[in-house]
C-alpha cells in the first residue's frame, strides 16, 4: 500500500458495492445526490497501469454505475470523468447532471453558475435507496 492515498486509507464515501478489484461509493455531496466514484482498489495512477481485462472490469463496473444513475437519478446528463488531479489513484466520477444544477452546464468543480433548488435537491436525495439498490443488482448480476 502507498503511504499517504486518500483512496488507499480511505474509502471515499458510502460504499453501495466492493469486490476484489473495485468499489463502487455514493459520494456525500449536497448538491449532487447521486454522485458516484468507482474506485480501483489496488493503488495504480492510470488506466494503462492495468491489464486490458482489468481495464474491462473497472470500464465495465463505470457504464453500469452510468446506468443505475440514468434509470433512477432520471439527469439530464451523466458525466463521467477520470482526472486523479488531486489524488493520483485510479478512480472514476459518475456524476448526474441537470440543467438546473449549481454548475450547469460547466464542470461540477467550476464556478457555479446558480443556487440550486432547495425543493428539487430534496427530491432527488430520497431517490438515493433506489439508486442503491439498482447498483447492487446492476453488479451483482454480472
Amino acid at each position: 500500500m502507498v503511504t499517504n492515498c486518500e483512496l488507499c486509507d480511505l474509502d471515499g464515501g458510502e460504499i453501495l458495492y466492493r469486490c476484489e478489484k473495485y468499489r463502487v461509493v455514493l459520494v456525500e455531496d449536497v448538491n449532487y445526490p447521486g454522485f458516484c466514484r468507482v474506485t480501483w482498489n489496488g493503488h495504480v495512477k492510470e488506466m494503462t497501469d492495468l491489464s486490458w481485462p482489468d481495464r474491462t472490469i473497472l470500464m465495465n463496473a463505470v457504464w453500469q454505475v452510468e446506468q443505475a444513475i440514468r434509470e433512477v437519478m432520471q439527469p439530464d446528463k451523466v458525466n463521467v470523468a477520470s482526472l486523479g488531479n488531486v489524488v493520483p489513484h485510479l478512480h472514476w466520477h459518475v456524476i448526474p447532471r441537470y440543467n438546473d444544477d449549481a454548475h450547469f452546464p460547466g464542470p461540477i468543480w467550476g464556478a457555479p453558475h446558480r443556487t440550486p433548488d432547495l425543493a428539487k435537491l430534496a427530491e432527488r436525495v430520497t431517490l438515493l435507496p433506489t439508486l442503491r439498490e439498482a447498483v447492487v443488482k446492476l453488479l451483482a448480476d454480472r
